[in-house]
């Protein structure tokens, strides 16, 4: 047993290619963040769905609305995932957990292990299996802590949180079970920086140390660290195709059914092209590459018959 080591973060991720945290979590470059920044859960979700990753979402309550009164984005919760999986104190594991920790120079609780790892940018994915009461991961002095540590980053806790008002009052998000005022207590580390499973049953997501966290008014979205880019590029092309897509519908000139395929034929590309290049909506889309588009329309897809889900 040990915790958060290199050597095993980085057996959880072989699929990461690019750098590394010191821990050896999956460093995706802070752009690729910006740029998820701007996007939505569908346009994110579709393509890492597609690849079969399928159990990535998980709805949960935030702290902090997503939206200003004025419309404006905010509390978007974006960044990357430092994981611990918590179970039941039991006193025989506790102990050898404990003496572990004191092997590996931790000092405090096992909650507090986790917040003083954390840098820029970081968000915590905790799996307290669901516990509420006595199960309350954070209150005001661990958020003050979590948002000193890491700037925009924040908390998603299958499990309790405890002082609630003077939580709303940092500008950091929480996504959370339940509220409860008792303390967290009589509780284990399971593993920390390892794989951990949020929610119950066919509603339950599995996050990696690394993955990059979405989190929006309908919950959180795990996005694996090497699907990021393709994430990016084909959540651009889902907005683009949504702007030509509904003047299509609107103009009577296509219907929803054709726009909703997965799909499209050449000449509704060629279409696309077209708007892209002399509409100015598309001038953020232009340096996008269609090839792999184009080649599904000419040769066939078996999502081809498909909705765009």
């Amino acid at each position: 047993m040990r915790f958060n080591h290199p050597d095993d973060i980085i057996a959880l991720t072989p699929e990461w290619k690019g750098e590394r945290f010191p821990d050896g979590r999956p460093k995706v470059p802070d752009h690729y963040l910006d740029a998820i920044r701007n996007m939505t859960l569908e346009e994110l979700w579709k393509p890492i769905f597609l690849k079969g990753y399928e159990n990535q979402f998980l709805a949960l309550k935030s702290l902090h609305p997503e939206f200003k009164e004025n419309g404006e984005l905010n509390f978007k919760l974006i960044g990357r995932a430092v994981t611990a999986a918590y179970g039941p104190k039991r006193p025989d594991y506790y102990e050898a957990s404990m003496a572990q920790a004191r092997l590996e120079g931790r000092s405090g609780t096992p909650n507090q292990w986790v917040i003083d790892t954390l840098v820029d940018r970081d968000v915590i994915v905790i799996d307290m299996y669901d516990k509420i009461y006595k199960g309350t991961f954070v209150g005001g002095n661990l958020t003050t802590a979590i948002k000193t540590r890491t700037h925009t980053g924040g908390a998603v806790i299958w499990g309790g949180i405890r002082d609630i008002e003077q939580m709303q009052k940092i500008d950091t998000q929480v996504y959370y079970r339940g509220v409860d005022p008792t303390a967290l207590r009589d509780f284990s580390m399971i593993s920390f920086n390892g794989p951990v499973v949020m929610g119950q049953g066919e509603h339950a997501a599995m996050c990696l140390p690394g993955d990059i966290v979405y989190g929006c008014s309908g919950g959180v979205l795990f996005i694996p660290p090497q699907l990021v880019v393709e994430v990016v590029e084909n959540g651009a092309k889902t907005q683009i195709k949504d702007v030509f897509g509904f003047e299509m519908i609107t103009a009577d000139r296509w219907t929803s059914a054709q726009v909703d395929m997965y799909t499209w034929t050449v000449e509704m590309l060629d279409e696309l092209q077209t708007f892209i290049q002399t509409d100015p909506r598309g001038a953020d889309y232009r340096d996008l590459d269609w090839s792999h588009e184009y080649d599904m329309a000419i040769h066939g897809d078996p999502s081809s018959t498909q909705s765009a889900l």
